[in-house]
């Protein structure tokens, strides 16, 4: 049995919990220690609740450097490097602080005793990798696995890449900007759907749920949904700031889902939005490029990347039954083959083995 521990600044879309608990499930022992609170009703194993700068300048700051990479991508490095010396400070600062508090931690849930660490999002307690080091020389296997803006926005710790025994990513545009990941779907529990109700209604509803709107392309979605409302009679759903069981007991309501399309800085690709409504068996668009398309074994996604792509793909999928059927059955069954836990289980052991990790 191996005792796999996951370290996540935060839950991201609940799927550090899912490695966890698939690990778990599928006969090994896992904690998952995350270091902020998730504000979306994810639900956790350990939560430390480390302080999150939230104010008014700190959000701005973030805000910004989104801004300035979407500006400027080509003249970026890979490897994360503080914008200015007061970011230098800050981090300088913030590690020292906190050490005290973090090694209280790894000696009270005796963390020590784990033989892989997953850092999920590539990022160690403190900004210089101190703690992941000093496991690394106590012989612990390192595993670093990136979702998405922590490669596209922050970039990758270089203290970090340069101790890691495997880098993982769920990304497929990531697989372009470093060599050495390695594709895994992350693993999900279709356990926690309501069952879909089934409803004879003529009045279709099509359901949009983003975390981030920029990402998710949210205001082109808004524009063909109007334009389709000027043409037939629909229920559009744009689900926000909700807890997520309420959330999912409108998801299983709808007919068709919008993952993104056009977003900024998402990336292309799907979420765990799209997820759940693929393994609910509802249709579900998003955007792709081809490569990624031809790329995804057996797709079951309705491509959409322009706002004329959408709409033709939306009015396709409303005047069709026969259509939402086909590619809601073929999501359900592409869920539980990809990415259902004995599946992504067995795929991550061969990539411990092939990387000397077991």
């Amino acid at each position: 049995m191996l005792k796999i521990l996951h370290l996540a600044p935060i839950n991201f879309a609940g799927v550090p919990y899912s490695f966890y608990d698939m690990h778990n499930n599928c006969g090994d022992y896992s904690r998952l220690i995350t270091f902020h609170k998730n504000q979306r009703d994810f639900p956790e194993d350990i939560c430390l609740n480390l302080p999150l700068p939230n104010s008014t300048l700190a959000k701005y700051w973030r805000k910004e450097k989104v801004a300035f990479r979407e500006k400027d991508k080509s003249s970026l490095s890979l490897y994360f490097k503080p914008k200015n010396l007061i970011e230098q400070i800050y981090f300088t600062m913030n590690d020292f602080y906190k050490q005290k508090k973090v090694f209280s931690i790894v000696n009270e849930l005796k963390l020590d005793e784990f033989d892989i660490i997953h850092y999920d999002s590539g990022l160690d307690f403190f900004r210089n990798s101190k703690l992941a080091k000093k496991w690394k020389k106590q012989g612990k296997k390192i595993v670093s696995c990136y979702y998405g803006s922590d490669l596209r926005i922050r970039g990758i710790i270089k203290e970090m890449d340069e101790i890691s025994d495997l880098n993982l990513t769920s990304e497929y545009d990531h697989l372009a900007l470093k060599s050495d990941l390695e594709y895994i779907f992350y693993p999900y529990d279709l356990s926690e759907l309501p069952a879909r109700e089934k409803r004879d209604n003529n009045l279709l509803t099509i359901v949009h749920s983003p975390t981030n709107r920029k990402y998710k392309g949210t205001d082109l979605i808004v524009s063909v949904i109007e334009k389709i409302k000027s043409e037939r009679k629909i229920n559009f759903l744009l689900l926000e700031n909700m807890p997520r069981n309420e959330v999912l007991i409108l998801k299983s309501q709808s007919d068709i889902c919008i993952d993104q399309v056009g977003g900024a800085m998402g990336g292309t690709g799907y979420g765990k939005a799209g997820l759940e409504t693929l393994a609910m068996g509802i249709p579900t668009i998003t955007n792709m490029t081809k490569e990624y398309s031809d790329w995804l074994s057996e797709n079951p996604f309705v491509v959409a990347n322009t706002a004329d792509e959408l709409y033709k793909k939306l009015f396709e999928l409303i005047e069709s039954k026969h259509l939402r059927e086909e590619f809601g059955e073929r999501g359900q069954v592409w869920v539980k083959k990809f990415h259902g836990y004995e599946s992504v289980n067995r795929r991550l052991k061969e990539l411990y083995k092939l990387k000397n990790i077991i």
